[in-house]
């Protein structure tokens, strides 16, 4: 026993291919470093680049060599963006769609999903059908969408834009809740039966709960969708329904660019998404990767 034990064990690796192998994992750990100071760089450059320009003055926007930061930063890009230029307009116009979005499509993704995953809704099949409706690029139908929004009186509608918004994260949100109702133990629901509950009340009190990460992250998905979806916006809306995107595009005309307004309200619309996704952050990561593996 002891002669197959000596046989099995390792033999210890002498002092220079130990310093190979310590001299090996510095150079990953360098590289390691490296890559990842690169992906921050390209980033965070970007962001740094918008904060820095909705605070320089006008006269360095487009100096040579480039101003990094400036000397008497300024905050009249963001007044100017939010009060003179319908930035605060914009804001709340995509607050009020994407909020609409986010609820409906998080309440009827739910139930779609759930009696998908339950009662076997459209055979099974229906789910793959369902996402399949997102593959298609919304270029392809936004002139007859405008065409029928005309026809109903539609245009420049708050609550147009939020039902179109809902026709195109339903996919998403169904397909997400359906992999997370899929996964979900049935005998939780029946234990929730058997003790009394509807079936409302047992998709309310034992499923919804269960399925928090997975409505999290369509809840999340559907608002950013929604609060920075340009097309649609631009096409369907013009004066009263606009949205952010729409403001911040008009900010960049053909003969003049205000560099200034258009990164301010950029700074300002990227606030609710980052707070959100901060806010988030557990449940979203979780919902996204379980739904990508149990898909």
């Amino acid at each position: 026993m002891a002669a197959v034990g000596a046989r099995a064990r390792k033999p210890r690796p002498s002092g220079a291919e130990r310093m190979i192998l310590g001299r090996r994992l510095r150079v990953e750990g360098v590289l390691r470093f490296a890559f990842i100071g690169l992906f921050l760089l390209f980033l965070l450059g970007p962001l740094y680049w918008v904060f820095v320009t909705s605070i320089k003055p006008v006269a360095d926007y487009q100096t040579v060599p480039p101003v990094w930061f400036p000397d008497s930063p300024t905050s009249i890009h963001f007044s100017a963006a939010l009060n003179d230029l319908r930035g605060w307009t914009g804001l709340k116009n995509s607050a009020i769609v994407a909020g609409i979005v986010t609820v409906v499509s998080v309440l009827v993704g739910t139930a779609a999903a759930y009696s998908m995953a339950r009662f076997r809704t459209g055979g099974k099949n229906l789910a793959f059908w369902v996402l399949s409706q997102r593959i298609m690029p919304p270029i392809a139908v936004v002139i007859p969408i405008f065409l029928i929004y005309r026809e109903l009186d539609l245009i420049d509608n708050r609550f147009g834009l939020a039902a179109l918004y809902v026709v195109f994260t339903l996919p998403f949100s169904i397909w997400m809740m359906y992999t997370y109702f899929r996964q979900m133990p049935v005998e939780l629901e029946e234990a929730a039966l058997v003790d009394g509950c509807t079936r409302w009340q047992a998709l309310w009190k034992v499923a919804w709960p269960l399925a928090a990460p997975g409505i999290v992250s369509a809840a999340a998905f559907a608002f950013v969708f929604s609060w920075t979806e340009f097309l649609f916006a631009l096409v369907l809306t013009s004066n009263e329904a606009v949205t952010v995107p729409v403001v911040i595009s008009q900010f960049l005309a053909f003969q003049a660019a205000q560099f200034g307004e258009s990164s301010a309200l950029s700074l300002c619309a990227m606030v609710p998404a980052l707070f959100l996704g901060f806010l988030v952050q557990k449940h979203l990561v979780r919902g996204l990767t379980l739904g990508a593996v149990q898909g």
